[in-house]
């Protein structure tokens, strides 16, 4: 039995180079080499491995549903998935998915098929290193075809921003985890419609501050209790009051005592719950737009100022600079007169000679 389980598969049995258990409905197809999916996988599988391989490609039908009508669990980490073709994931009773640590350069919106999908879970750590991924990531869940998923990781994937709009279609959602990224803010996400969830990890990124917008949306989410913010380079300036307040009301944040401020200097290490407002020196704005704005109205008001003054100079001397005015255009037409005098002695001979004569 054993050389025949290595060999090739015998009818309704396991697949060539991967392991079977029908009682546990598991088959596990790991670090063997695999370029493509197993054509004779056996229906009765639940849970299929297929992890560790040169795997590149995933094309419609790869899973076909209807021989593999009670597939729940696929994990697909570790291999080298670069392309994942509309239908290719269209199975009946898909629960968990894991996409992980893959590098994913193609991802149709309609993998999961035309209709909606079952899907509870799904995992694409470290796979969404190329924007477009995660543009069209973003369109399959906007889509709605994903509106049962409760789990959704993100995490390891050098994130600066999401698309906005990216969560609004997950009515279902419970478990968000966007940790181990380079997300810079939160300003365009929406959390808006995630009534139900219970977890969000913002954890190793590079959050300088939490907007007054985003916190709003935090106390709006009746189920959230669980909230991770460590290990952010928090910019402890007077933008970040709100984010301070927040936290000492709040019972939503996990660890919030060991959250420090990584700039600037002289706040550097000290603990956001010790933060006070003259500890910030807030009695300078620091809204550079509305300092802009109020710069440039000043300057327009002395601008006015001078221009008023200068008319009014023009108006008190009227007289003398019409006077001015008049002096300067006689003595221009008194010199214009001594040219034209001289251009018609020179242009007449006779005038010339006379005047030598004369002068002589």
């Amino acid at each position: 039995p054993v050389l025949l389980g290595c060999g090739s598969a015998q009818p309704g049995g396991c697949p060539a180079l991967c392991e079977c258990s029908e009682p546990a409905k598991t088959v596990k197809c790991v670090n063997r080499n695999l370029t493509a999916v197993p054509p004779d996988l056996p229906p009765y599988v639940r849970s299929l491995f297929i992890t560790g391989n040169p795997l590149t490609h995933l094309p419609a039908g790869a899973f076909p549903a209807q021989r593999l009508p009670d597939l729940a669990s696929l994990n697909l980490s570790g291999n080298h998935l670069r392309t994942v073709e509309a239908g290719a994931l269209a199975l009946p009773s898909l629960r968990q998915l894991d996409l992980s640590g893959n590098a994913l350069a193609s991802f149709s919106p309609q993998a999961f098929g035309e209709g909606g999908s079952p899907l509870e879970e799904l995992a694409v750590r470290g796979a969404l290193r190329d924007h477009g991924v995660l543009l069209s990531l973003a369109a399959l869940l906007q889509s709605g075809a994903l509106r049962n998923l409760s789990r959704l990781e993100l995490a390891d994937n050098g994130l600066l921003l999401l698309p906005a709009g990216m969560f609004t279609a997950l009515p279902a959602l419970r478990q968000l985890d966007l940790s181990n990224n380079s997300l810079v803010g939160l300003r365009n996400v929406s959390f808006q419609g995630l009534g139900q969830l219970q977890s969000l990890n913002l954890s190793d990124n590079s959050l300088g501050v939490l907007r007054n917008s985003t916190l709003a949306q935090f106390r709006s989410l009746p189920a959230l209790r669980h909230i991770v913010l460590g290990h952010n380079t928090w910019v402890c300036d007077c933008a970040i009051e709100d984010l301070v307040a927040w936290l000492k009301e709040s019972d939503q944040v996990e660890g919030k005592e060991a959250l420090t401020c990584a700039s600037p200097d002289k706040m550097l290490g000290k603990a956001l719950l010790k933060i006070n407002g003259s500890d910030l020196n807030c009695s300078v704005p620091t809204d550079l737009p509305s300092q802009l704005q109020t710069s440039y109205v000043f300057l327009g008001i002395v601008l006015a100022l001078i221009g008023a003054i200068f008319l009014l100079v023009l108006y008190l001397n009227r007289k003398g600079i019409k006077k001015w005015m008049h002096n300067i255009r006689d003595a221009c037409r008194d010199h214009m007169e001594g040219y034209h005098y001289r251009y018609e002695i020179n242009a007449d001979p006779r005038l010339t000679n006379l005047s030598s004569n004369s002068d002589v």
